[in-house]
């Protein structure tokens, strides 16, 4: 992440060295406990089938395929497991589950994290309108603005047409190829479903995941918008108090002052960290409905410098 400064002064290099540690163990059996949770979702929505509470049980598997987000993004930075062939492997089939390729996504992200809160330069803020009205958070948290730029996103860059400036040169012909198996992946899979006659990849895949979609968008809402334009990463990203269930199904971050300004500790060893930084966060929220409230009350009312698309 050339051009990233770290917040030394927080934290003792031995301490850093210490919370930096990836582990295969750790990763794997976090990883075993979200996809229990898909098994536990599938078989909901197969028990449910042809009665009401399918209502309930799509949802829910949704919520848990969903949230392979946060995984995808630990293996941006290469930090969930200690063997690199385990991080690009998990990438890949939780990129494939939510339309996100993991290479693609990566030069995105590095590029967020290089310039976090700078509107000029931070690819999830430059060019992208503000939410400045209750309307357009409510047609944020929709999806509809997600689903519509990684499918055409996903078609343009298949077709050979690269346009993110964030890309290096270097990395556009991986990034094509990326773009052009995954769209054979799901032709594959649609082909397979009317081969055989099965709504099964729609049931417990497409619909599930569209529809838990304003789950995902409410949680990463909460990262960063409202916070100030600045480049400390103490003050430019908000860590949010949650439960239990929360940080566990996000992979701990919750905790996202502490991951941007240390992005190379692992998921696991966030708690300790917070721990660490107790007392130095600039923007701490009590929970994820204190934030929403907070920003449905001020829609409208904030200075245009204060408000961000998430």
């Amino acid at each position: 992440m050339q051009g990233f400064v770290q917040r030394r002064d927080l934290v003792g290099a031995e301490r850093l060295k210490a919370l930096s540690r990836r582990s295969d163990a750790k990763g794997l059996a976090r990883l075993a406990g979200h996809a229990g949770a898909i098994a536990l979702g599938a078989w909901a929505v197969s028990a449910a089938a042809g009665t009401w509470w399918l209502a309930a049980a799509v949802p829910a598997l949704g919520v848990a395929l969903i949230f392979l987000f946060c995984p995808l993004h630990e293996t941006t930075h290469r930090t969930p497991f200690r063997s690199r062939w385990l991080n690009d492997a998990l990438g890949w089939v939780a990129g494939a589950v939510i339309v996100l390729p993991p290479h693609e996504f990566r030069q995105f992200h590095m590029a967020h994290h290089r310039w976090t809160q700078d509107p000029a330069r931070d690819p999830e803020i430059a060019g992208v309108p503000p939410i400045a009205t209750r309307g357009r958070y409510l047609l944020y948290v929709t999806g509809w603005g997600y689903w519509k730029s990684v499918t055409m996103g996903l078609v343009r860059r298949a077709r050979g047409r690269v346009t993110e400036p964030y890309t290096p040169a270097a990395e556009r012909a991986a990034v094509v190829a990326e773009a052009r198996a995954y769209v054979a992946l799901y032709l594959g899979v649609a082909a397979l479903g009317v081969g055989f006659g099965t709504w099964a990849p729609v049931l417990y895949w497409l619909l599930p995941v569209v529809v838990a979609q304003p789950a995902l968008r409410l949680y990463l809402l909460a990262e960063h918008t409202g916070c100030p334009f600045v480049p400390d990463m103490m003050a430019n990203t908000r860590t949010l108090k949650t439960n239990p269930l929360v940080r566990w199904l996000a992979w701990n971050m919750p905790y996202h002052a502490e991951h941007h300004t240390f992005p190379g500790v692992p998921f696991h060893a966030l708690p300790a960290l917070h721990a660490e930084l107790a007392g130095r966060h600039a923007v701490l929220s009590p929970g994820y409905r204190a934030f929403h409230r907070g920003l449905w009350a001020s829609l409208g009312r904030l200075p245009a410098a204060q408000r961000a698309a998430g």
